[in-house]
């Protein structure tokens, strides 16, 4: 895990899932997958959106050309493990369809104008992933 990964993921749970810096104020959880090679847990922060009751995050990857790691071993392994706040739940992580996709990424884009400019840094569609509850 890199150190930058590291002090945000301690700042998280020092502080029931506030963070500063550029996570200052938005929408931050934790997300655990499993390696998709190594078979080791992975945790990677990350902002959501929440909506009516649903919880979705974007392997937008700042708006490079490949799919992060974490979007790559959550479509192999997609039992996951969330923390929001103060709070650790098991979960499942469905790519949404295009058409869906495509109106949840723009409600973000909308919220947070980075996720727009990644968007057009890159060729690729950016996933929106669900995370849905499983316990």
């Amino acid at each position: 895990m890199s150190d930058w990964n590291a002090q945000i993921i301690e700042e998280f749970r020092a502080n029931a899932g506030r963070v500063g810096g550029q996570f200052e104020g938005a929408p931050l959880l934790l997300l655990h997958t499993t390696g998709a090679r190594s078979g080791l847990e992975r945790v990677n922060p990350m902002m959501y959106l929440a909506d009516g009751g649903r919880m979705y995050v974007f392997a937008s990857k700042a708006g490079a050309d490949t799919h992060p790691d974490w979007y790559v071993n959550l479509v192999k392994t997609p039992e996951v493990t969330v923390e929001v706040g103060e709070e650790t739940f098991a979960a499942v992580a469905t790519p949404l369809a295009e058409d869906e996709r495509a109106q949840v990424y723009a409600q973000q884009a909308a919220l947070y104008s980075g996720f727009a400019e990644y968007q057009t840094k890159t060729t690729r569609v950016i996933p929106v992933v669900e995370l849905v509850r499983s316990a």
